[in-house]
């Protein structure tokens, strides 16, 4: 199916990450256990960072509206101790194992993996048309932005340390979840008001219904992408449908 993205009105292209421009494998079995087996060691040294206390202190507000849910998720320890690591790591593993989209978790997941890529131990990858594709696009003048629940940090480190090399030379903005959760319509209307731009003059690019539910409830144009390894969409969505970027 090939999708129209010449028409004047559609100025600005939003991308997911995950499943969109980037393989599910390599978040799951390359991002995120390379932060899970660091955390501890990162935590231990760097502590007493500001930046670590901010997402430390919106960690335990988080953990405070789980047990007041009830949700059965590992108690934190206040009093500096060994007990206290243990205990935050062992919270941030359990919002790992359920793919929490917690701000101060990714927060603390793209500081680690800023030190795997400048380090050379980590590589993004991309799939093959995506450099094409934004090399495209900006030739035909449209604004590229990414909206992922990662944070900002770690998609721009994606997009840099690429296979294909850096790409953020093609990207004007990075948005993540402290615009707004995905599957919320605001979130979209408040990229557009940041962009100084009608929600109508966006295409949202995602594998998720759920997100594309919500870029559509904001006046957004829609496309699903259905990539290699990208989860099964059970009924037939209410979005056109590309397997690819070379369609666009």
């Amino acid at each position: 199916m090939t999708v129209n993205l010449n028409e004047p009105s559609a100025s600005l292209i939003i991308l997911d990450i995950e499943g969109t421009t980037t393989p599910i494998d390599f978040v799951y079995k390359t991002l995120f256990p390379f932060a899970r087996e660091r955390v501890k060691d990162y935590l231990s040294r760097d502590w007493d960072a500001p930046e670590v206390q901010t997402d430390l202190a919106q960690l335990r507000a988080e953990r405070a509206a789980d047990a007041a849910q009830g949700l059965p998720s590992p108690a934190l320890e206040c009093e500096p101790s060994t007990e206290r690591l243990e205990s935050m790591v062992a919270y941030i593993h359990w919002l790992m194992d359920r793919d929490r989209k917690s701000t101060p978790l990714k927060a603390i997941q793209g500081r680690i993996w800023r030190e795997g890529y400048e380090a050379g131990e980590l590589l993004g990858e991309v799939f093959d048309d995506v450099p094409p594709a934004f090399a495209r696009w900006r030739r035909q003048n449209k604004l590229i932005c990414i909206y992922s629940s990662g944070s900002a940090l770690a998609q721009k480190l994606l997009f840099a340390h690429t296979t294909a090399g850096d790409l953020t030379h093609y990207i004007c903005r990075y948005f993540d979840t402290t615009i707004g959760h995905k599957i919320e319509a605001d979130s979209y209307r408040r990229i557009a008001e940041e962009l100084r731009l009608a929600p109508a003059d966006a295409v949202f690019i995602s594998d998720a219904v759920a997100e594309l539910d919500a870029a559509l409830a904001a006046g957004m144009k829609t496309i699903l992408a259905l990539r290699p390894g990208n989860r099964p969409v059970e009924q037939p969505p209410a979005h056109p449908v590309v397997t690819g970027f070379a369609s666009l």
